[in-house]
């Protein structure tokens, strides 16, 4: 399609919403899309120039995204790159409010998520803002201190949001920052690429938490689009670089998914231009790790499993490699799915189920998306796959033949139908040949048995998915068509009313069926016609059953009916409604009914109508469900072709009710008969159809209403009412009258239209063709001629009753107000809405406020009486009598609130009804759609769905209306309604009001005061029932607004004070509960909503040129004059007094807050939440008023604790504060060390970072010394690389001076000074921190901590002197708290120094080692964890060379044995904590460490052996293997292993069993060297365990030197008695088996596999088998590309068959078993060959002894021989357990000749048969088809076990 200019729009739109063309008013849309844009473009544009951000530009974006939301990306280019960049500047203003950010993020995703309408040349995007602003809000730098509250959730604004659904699930606000930087990545300038890796390469530290940072921010940003001349500036510059990174690293730590995030984006984008082949065997190895299968024998202890790849990007990343020239990944992906397949099979269950299903479910969906993007999408500026690397038709068969099998394993797994068949409807998309034969396969025969329901709608459920390729025409699968009209006739049977999930299933099947196929009887064209195929004429033919199935499906569903109307006990009951499963079967019922009237030919439709006719008038059902259920299908029937159907329904059932209701007693009765109520009902339901087919009636059915509306019986008047409703629903709405599934019906001569051929056809947009029903001039007047008969009489007779003019019963005063109601909701579309005047003086703007109107199709006629008005005024006279005189009478306040609900906001739809019909519209499109072919081919009748939806949509928004006086009054009465005497009749109203809020611009400003007066202390008029009325208002409700908690100054500078004032109301009682939880509820609301609101609402200057911009466009359109200078300027200056307005709001409602709490009177309650309140203000960018500094230092000794600690973490934030900023300074590393700057990227210990490490010659221990240091705090910095400028701390002179004396101070310093340089204070709050707070659960607080922190940063050392004397006494406290309490002051101590001069520093140092070395030598089992965080708190992010005191003194012979092995074990856990933290700059400490622990490595007590393990592992944590990265300064695994294993080699050359005979403890005397291996082993393995889960690189080769001593001491059994050596070996076998192979390693390791094989310990070679299955498994596809390593391993397998130890053989068999089964080795006619010869090998007869004689047990080599070949034929049969491969007969065959050998080899056989028995059973009829008739007689001999005849 050529794009043409418009005429009326006069420019071509980027992408409208094509369904508004297809609108009966279509005509007006232009018009009205261009008015309303040019008002959004001139208002938006003038409020940001005129700098009006609140509420000018927050109004208009608004509206702007309802513009999106209503017409689509309907502007020109040029407004839309306008759009983006206005956008962008606002949401990337500095100081800007989070919620606004968050609006405005939302907007911008909006207008750029299609990103095929703006090209790179188009568009461009800076990187940098959108960075800060990630570094501002994600890594907040004050969050933590309570100085800045984020939203942690979406808070759904009120309006409806539908197609911005997909958004809102992403809620908080880090997600929403994502998809931002997301949707911005395509468009960031070419240069962005280089300039991101000089940001973020120097964080590549990959032992500091900056890497993960670093590898998030490379993910995110990374541009991967740019088109290929300019991939050199792309990813060429660092995809080498983070591939080998990925490579190379094992573990999983948790960036590691990041870079398999941004890998998979990578492939998708450049599908052809990134060479993966070398890459393919790890990529597929590292899926299969990941998935976390378990593998082997049941002993496997699990790694660390935390961190698994999202299975989303897996599947992406699957998808982009398939195709292409080499097709290797197909054959991995083959692989990966062959060696999985037995996970998928329904009888195995785990955890790791739900990512396989997963990943069944993803990728055809993703590898359709991709076939899509390169066959059937539209070309964009998106570099387009390259020829070569598209999917060719072999890659799909191969794709599709590759998942078959595993996806109809899954169709009846534990977790449900819905993936499997989710993956089948993809599959058939691309392969329907291949995949719907199976499925039919196993349909067929589910629908025949009556004993597996599970099986039926596991198979129905695909069947439906898959039902579009299934019956579409001429596609792939010709013969499919031919399946439908046999499936559905058996389907009937499932129409069932005692099992409702088959039912529902089944309607589903039958609808979807009906919905893609006319249901014609096309069997007389198979004679007219000679033009048709061999499958059409089968068609044609066939065709004939389908009026049959129609009457059979009308039969079942009667049958249903009749069984389900309730019996008699439930008819006296009062609880007549519908139960939840009946609503659901009559609406599955009803709606399948109607597809298939709506999908037949007209003689079908004339049987089945008689039909239902005479079913419907021949009994008499009772009116709650059966009946229900049969008025559903009549009226689904009248709605199909309504002058047929009227002719029968109307008369009969008119005259039916006028018989009846001829006698005038029957008007008083209560009771009325059943007939009558059955016939209104009927014609209530039948009436709901096309209008004017209804106006012939019109007679009939006015007099019908006027002899029913006034009947007594409710339930005959609510029927009357709802015949009432639908004739004005009918007649006054706008819908479309049929949806067909071709358009015009099926009612033309076979000879000229033959219906097959639409079979699955889909709905063409452009000529869609929708009969749409407009009502005509006689519509609307029969619509007001009964307003005019039935409702004016009933507002009088309320009128009169109101003034006291007429007496009225409650009981018609219900009914009068029934009929209005339904009158309202009949033909609320044509009463024009309420008018009056606008509220003033609620806020001021710059620019217009006003609503905008949307023409629905409707023309208000003025002429005649607008009964909504008349309405209004009657209901609130109504109301205010009824509350005055009869306030109990709840049925018609529940009346009245309903009324209100609709004259605010009924135009002819309810909203819950528009978001249901939404989600089903959205859930049939995923079910039925096309994703192969794209572009909206949807069915026809989804298609006008969804044009009626917009319609709809239309209809309901309601955004931004103005408030008037008269939704003021109404907002009134219901607020009265919500603080009124009855709780029901307060919640009813509650809603609405809520509703409203959120409806109509800055009503909450109006409504609040009238709220809060009802909490006032003062007032005494109040009842209780009105103060919860009132407390409920403020909460509001889950999704809207609450009135607590506006974000504005003005709002909440009203609210929070008055929450707390209302402790002294005299009708609050903290007696009640429920007043006590609702108060409980408020406060937590506001504590869990609460953003920040900004005092600052400056807008940049860049945001107003191009507001300017927006503007010059809109005054070429509209005319109007841009703002002048002057208004510029009123603009700046009004922008200025809103900052300093806000800034008094909010000192204000802070001195607010503290007069409540210094309030004598207030319950302890409220003084608990104000204090909440008041910890909330703390802000980052303005510090808090000094009586509230003052209010928080008081409350750190305050008597209840839950004060204390909001205290001590305000107390905390306001010393963050005060803190003064630091000056820093660039340097340049490479001057300081003097070496010339290389472009290399050369990472790790390098001359150019040396001076950064730890040294002790160099220490700076004289002032000069410490002054010249250069000192880099963060660890990270010079590992990886420098960054562009490295920033350090100016020197002391230029820093600010932290003055003492009084003069200096601002007055909150002044208080804080005072109070903590008081003894008396200090005293009493070391008490306080010294407490017990819950016995055991007590850990180290970071609150206390930074609180400690603050104080000494801020005054330096002046407090000191008040606290040694404490700190002191609580060090040689041994208790946990007081421990707890000195260890929190002494981390805060040693951080806060950080800026102190040396001298200052110096003396605390000596202060605090002394102090430190008492603390450790007093420590204990409750306190050690907390002395590890505290020093290794004091230590993170610090310089070594400052902290050498420190780590000298930990440093002092650690493990001494004074104070026993315990101390030993804390000493060294403290010390660790220390080390780790400084990570690779301490290398001489870590040598130091090394060299002191190496010979106290034989150490006796098992802690201090762990504790030294898990030392070892982080002493060697820096030595890593990962590329450019250099060998490291500190020590090395490789040498340690080499001088281990000197020490090992007594045990090494022995070839005895090693028993752990060491006493814990032993005596001192000399041991010989082995029992000193012994020990040493015993550490090692420790080391050996933790380092296992925690390296980044695998073991090295030394460290697999160890593996024989392992094999020797693993114990076989499983069995918890072994002492403890045995079971680590046993664990780091486990371990080291599941590590990651490197393809160099393998031979290494097999090496060592085979030698230890051969040695004489059986228990080694049975170990190395499980060691072998884990390995191979966990390292599947490096293995296969390596094939001597395959053979190796299947020759070593075979050789262990053949051992002579049986435990042996039998593991053996069960490793080629499991082998076999990964698809790993081949089940080869040699292999066979090998074991039929093993079979036959002879074994010598024995005599028979005497039974008593001892049995020779020594095996003959021969019987080896052949048990060997039985266990390797065993283990081929085993090792396809679920299917009957074609080899398998025979060696089922061969086998059986064994049955009756010696033992072991009979005790084999027996074995293999019982578990092939097992596991072939469930499908035992279709595996005999694979064996001849001798086979089975043979095998059914074996099966049956003799012992029964014996």
């Amino acid at each position: 399609m050529i794009k043409e200019v418009p005429d009326t729009l006069g420019f071509v739109p980027q992408k409208d919403i094509v369904y508004n063309k297809l609108l009966p008013y279509a005509d007006k849309l232009d018009e009205e899309s261009n008015d309303f844009l040019a008002r959004i473009k001139e208002n938006l544009g003038r409020a940001v120039y005129l700098r009006e951000i609140w509420p000018g530009v927050l109004f208009w974006t608004r509206k702007l995204s309802t513009y999106l939301r209503l017409y689509g990306r309907k502007f020109s280019k040029e407004d839309h790159v306008l759009f983006i960049k206005l956008l962008y500047e606002l949401v990337t203003i500095p100081r800007l409010e989070i919620s606004m950010m968050q609006g405005f993020a939302r907007l911008l995703i909006n207008l750029l998520k299609k990103k095929d309408l703006l090209s790179r040349e188009d568009l461009e995007l800076p990187w940098q803002p959108l960075y800060e602003l990630h570094e501002r809000i994600l890594y907040s730098k004050t969050e933590h201190l309570g100085l800045h509250w984020f939203p942690s959730s979406l808070r759904p604004r009120s309006s409806s949001r539908h197609l911005l659904v997909k958004l809102a699930q992403r809620c908080s606000v880090d997600a929403l920052l994502k998809a931002l930087v997301k949707n911005c990545r395509p468009y960031f300038p070419e240069s962005a690429t280089q300039e991101m890796l000089e940001e973020w390469r120097p964080l590549l530290c990959p032992f500091d938490v900056t890497m993960q940072r670093a590898i998030g921010y490379f993910e995110l940003f990374l541009p991967t689009t740019l088109p290929p001349e300019l991939h050199h500036k792309g990813f060429r510059l660092w995809f080498d670089e983070l591939m080998g990174l990925w490579v190379s690293v094992q573990n999983l730590p948790s960036w590691e998914v990041s870079l398999v995030n941004l890998f998979a984006r990578l492939a998708n984008d450049n599908i052809g231009y990134v060479d993966w082949d070398p890459y393919i065997p790890k990529i597929f190895t590292r899926i299969l790790r990941s998935l976390n299968l378990p593998v082997g024998s049941s002993q496997m202890v699990s790694r660390f499993v935390t961190n698994a790849y999202d299975i989303t990007h897996v599947v992406i990343w699957i998808t982009a490699l398939l195709g292409g020239p080499s097709k290797k990944a197909q054959a991995q992906l083959t692989g990966l799915f062959n060696s999985i397949s037995s996970f998928l099979h329904p009888s195995n269950h785990g955890r790791w189920l739900m990512k396989l299903m997963k990943l069944l479910q993803r990728l055809p969906a993703c590898v359709v998306r991709r076939l899509h993007r390169e066959r059937h999408r539209s070309p964009t500026w998106l570099s387009p796959v390259p020829e070569s690397h598209r999917l060719s038709e072999a890659d799909i068969d191969a794709f599709v033949e590759s998942m078959k099998q595993p996806v109809l394993l899954a169709m009846f797994s534990k977790t449900g139908s819905l993936d499997a068949a989710q993956a089948l409807q993809n599959l058939a998309l691309m392969r329907p040949e291949l995949v719907i034969p199976p499925v039919l396969e196993k349909t067929y025969p589910a629908m025949e048995t009556l004993i597996e329901p599970h099986q039926l709608t596991a198979t129905l459920s695909c069947m439906i998915c898959v039902a579009r390729s299934l019956v579409s025409v001429g596609g792939r699968f010709p013969e499919g068509p031919t399946h439908m009209l046999p499936l559905l006739m058996r389907a009937l049977p499932g129409v069932d009313p005692n099992d409702f999930s088959k039912c529902m299933i089944t309607f589903q099947l039958i609808a979807t069926f009906a919905t893609l196929v006319p249901l014609v009887d096309c069997s007389s064209a198979v004679h007219d016609r000679d033009d048709l195929t061999q499958v059409e004429r089968e068609m044609c033919s066939a065709s004939a059953e389908f009026e049959d199935f129609v009457l059979q499906f009308m039969d079942r569903c009667f049958a249903l009916i009749d069984s389900s109307s309730p019996d008699l006990t439930r008819e006296e009951m009062e609880t007549e409604k519908m139960t939840h499963l009946e609503s659901l079967v009559e609406l599955g019922l009803s709606s399948t009914f109607s597809t298939i009237l709506t999908q037949c030919s007209m003689d079908i439709f004339k049987v089945a109508l008689e039909k239902v006719f005479n079913f419907a008038t021949t009994n008499i059902f009772e009116t709650h469900v059966s009946g229900s259920m049969v008025a559903d299908m009549c009226r689904a029937a009248t709605k199909c072709h309504p002058e047929e159907a009227l002719k029968l329904f109307v008369p009969h059932c008119c005259n039916a009710i006028t018989q009846s209701t001829a006698n005038e007693e029957v008007q008083k009765e209560e009771e009325l008969d059943k007939e009558l109520l059955w016939n209104l009902q009927l014609l209530s339901e039948v009436t709901r159809l096309d209008g004017d087919k209804l106006l012939p009636y019109s007679a009939q059915l006015v007099q019908t209403l006027q002899q029913t509306l006034h009947l007594q019986c409710k339930q005959g008047y609510s029927l009357a009412c709802n015949l009432l409703h639908h004739c004005l629903r009918s007649t006054a709405l706008i819908y479309p009258i049929e949806y067909c599934s071709v358009p015009g019906g099926f009612q033309k001569p076979l000879s000229q239209y033959l219906p097959i051929k639409d079979w699955g056809r889909p709905g063409d947009l452009l000529n869609l063709d929708i009969q749409w029903h407009v009502p005509n001039a006689d519509e609307r007047a029969f619509v007001f001629e009964l307003l005019d008969l039935l409702l004016k009489p009933e507002l009088q007779r309320l009128e009169n009753y109101a003034q006291g003019g007429q007496e009225m019963s409650r009981d018609d005063v219900l009914q009068s107000l029934s009929i209005v109601q339904h009158c309202l909701l009949g033909a609320g579309v044509l009463l024009p809405p309420l008018v009056g005047e606008p509220v003033p003086e609620l806020v001021h703007s710059v620019v217009d406020l006003d609503e905008t109107r949307l023409y629905t199709g409707v023309e208000y006629d003025r002429s005649r009486e607008n009964y909504r008005e008349i309405i209004c005024r009657v209901t609130r006279q109504l109301l205010k009598h009824i509350l005055e005189h009869s306030e109990d009478d709840t049925k018609s306040l529940f009346a009245i609130i309903k009324i209100i609900s609709d004259l605010l906001q009924f135009k002819g739809t309810h909203k819950s009804e528009f978001d249901s019909r939404w989600k089903s519209f959205a859930l049939v499109k995923k079910s039925m759609e096309n994703r192969l072919y794209g572009s909206k081919r949807h069915i026809r009748a989804l298609l006008i769905d969804r044009v009626m939806l917009q319609h709809e949509l239309r209809n309901l928004t309601v955004e931004g209306c103005q408030y008037r006086s008269v939704h003021q009054d109404l907002l009134r009465d219901l607020l009265r309604l919500s603080t009124s005497t009855y709780s029901q009749v307060r919640s009813k109203a509650q809603n609405v009001l809520f509703n409203a809020l959120g409806t109509y611009n800055f009503c909450c400003r109006d409504l609040i005061p009238k709220v809060l007066e009802l909490l006032e202390p003062g007032r005494t008029d109040i009842t209780k029932q009105q103060f919860k009325g009132a407390m409920y208002c403020l909460l509001g409700n889950q999704l809207g607004v609450s009135l607590a908690n506006l974000q504005y100054w003005d709002c909440i500078g009203l609210s929070w004070p008055a929450i707390v004032r209302s402790g002294l109301s005299t009708a609050m009682s903290l007696e009640k509960p429920s007043i006590v939880r609702l108060f409980d509820d408020v406060a937590d609301k506001i504590h869990r909503q609460y953003e920040t609101i900004g005092i600052d609402f400056t807008i940049t200057e860049s945001c107003c040129s191009v507001a300017l911009r927006i503007m010059t466009s809109a005054s070429r359109a509209t005319g109007r004059p841009l703002p002048s200078e002057q208004e510029e300027q009123q603009g700046i200056l009004q922008q200025e007094e809103k900052n300093r307005e806000s800034l008094r709001k909010y000192q204000k409602l802070v001195h607010a807050l503290l007069d409540c709490v210094n309030n004598r009177d207030l319950p302890w309650k409220f003084e608990h939440i104000a204090i909440g309140f008041l910890s909330l203000l703390l802000r980052d960018d303005h510090p808090l008023p000094s009586p509230a500094v003052l209010f928080f230092v008081k409350s750190l000794n305050h008597d209840s604790l839950l004060v204390r600690k909001v205290a001590i973490s305000a107390v905390a934030g306001i010393m963050k504060q005060l803190k003064k900023p630091h000056k820093k300074v660039p340097i340049s590393p490479h001057k300081l060390y003097g070496g010339s700057v290389s472009n290399e990227i050369v990472a790790g210990d390098r001359p150019d970072n040396q001076w950064l490490l730890y040294n002790s010659s160099s220490l700076p221990r004289t002032q000069q010394a410490w002054e010249e240091c250069c000192f880099i705090e963060k660890t990270h910095w010079g590992y990886y690389s420098w960054p562009q400028k490295l920033m350090v701390y100016a020197p002391a002179e230029e820093q600010p001076k932290q003055s003492l004396n009084r003069e200096d101070m601002d007055e909150r310093e002044v208080i804080i000074y005072e109070h903590f340089s008081d003894p008396v204070f200090i005293n009493q709050l070391i008490q306080f921190l010294s407490l017990e707070d819950r016995k055991g659960k007590d850990k180290f607080s970071p609150r206390r901590f930074c609180l400690f922190k603050g104080l000494f940063r801020n005054f330096g050392d002046s407090f000191l002197p008040v606290l040694l004397p404490h700190m002191e006494r609580l060090v040689a406290d041994t208790h946990e708290s007081p421990q707890r309490c000195v260890a929190e002051i002494i981390s805060g101590l040693i951080r806060g120094s950080k800026h102190w001069n040396y001298s200052q520093v110096e003396k605390l140092w000596a202060l605090l080692c002394p102090m430190l070395r008492k603390a450790l030598s007093n420590i204990t089992v409750e306190t050690y964890g907390d002395w590890g965080t505290c020093i290794a708190t004091a230590c993170e992010s610090r310089d070594p060379r400052k902290l050498h005191w420190l780590f000298e003194m930990l440093m002092e012979s650690p493990v001494n044995g004074e104070g026993g092995s315990f101390v030993d074990a804390c000493r060294l856990y403290v010390l660790q904590g220390g080390l780790a933290q400084q990570e690779w700059r301490v290398p001489e400490l870590l040598h130091r460490l090394l060299q002191y622990l190496e010979p106290k490595l034989t150490q006796v007590y098992k802690n201090v052996r762990e504790r030294i393990g898990s030392v070892l592992t982080y002493i060697f944590m820096i030595d890593v293997n990962l590329p450019h990265i250099q060998p490291t300064a500190s020590p090395r695994i490789s040498e340690f292993t080499e001088r281990i294993l000197t020490r090992l080699r007594p045990l090494l050359e022995g070839d005895e069993e090693i028993k752990n005979h060491v006493m814990e403890g032993g005596g001192e005397e000399e041991q010989d060297e082995r029992t000193q291996a012994i020990k040493l082993l015993k550490t090692v393995l420790k080391w050996l365990m933790t380092s296992a889960g925690r390296c980044f690189s695998s073991a090295t080769p030394e460290q697999l030197q160890l593996l024989p001593l392992l094999f020797k001491i693993a114990p076989v059994e499983n069995d918890d008695s072994y002492d403890e050596m045995k079971q680590d070996a046993k664990t780091c076998l486990s371990l080291m088996s599941q590590g990651l192979l490197y393809p160099e390693e393998i031979p290494q390791v097999l090496c060592v596999l085979k030698e230890i094989a051969g040695i004489s310990s059986w228990h080694a070679r049975y170990t190395v088998l499980t060691y072998l299955q884990i390995m191979v498994f966990h390292n599947l596809f490096t293995f296969m590309s390596d094939r001597k390593a395959v053979s190796d391993v299947r020759a070593l397998v075979i050789r262990l068959l053949q051992d002579e130890q049986l435990e042996v053989r039998e593991m053996a068999a069960t490793t080629l078993s499991g082998f076999l089964q990964c698809h790993f080795l081949s089940m080869d006619v040699e292999m066979q060959a090998h074991f039929e010869a093993l079979c036959k090998t002879r074994v010598p007869k024995r005599k028979r002894r005497e039974l008593g004689s001892v049995v020779d047990t020594i095996p003959s080599a021969d019987l080896v021989h052949r048990h060997a070949g039985v266990l390797g034929l065993s283990a081929c049969i085993l090792s396809s357990p679920y299917d009957v491969p074609t080899w398998m007969p025979r060696l089922l065959m061969d086998l059986s000749v064994h049955l009756n050998d010696t033992q072991p080899i009979e005790m084999t056989v027996k074995k293999t048969l019982s578990n092939f028995r097992r596991t072939h059973h469930d499908n035992w009829q279709e595996h005999k088809q694979q064996f001849t008739d001798d086979q089975l007689v043979v095998l059914t001999d074996l099966l049956v076990s003799p012992c029964y005849y014996a």
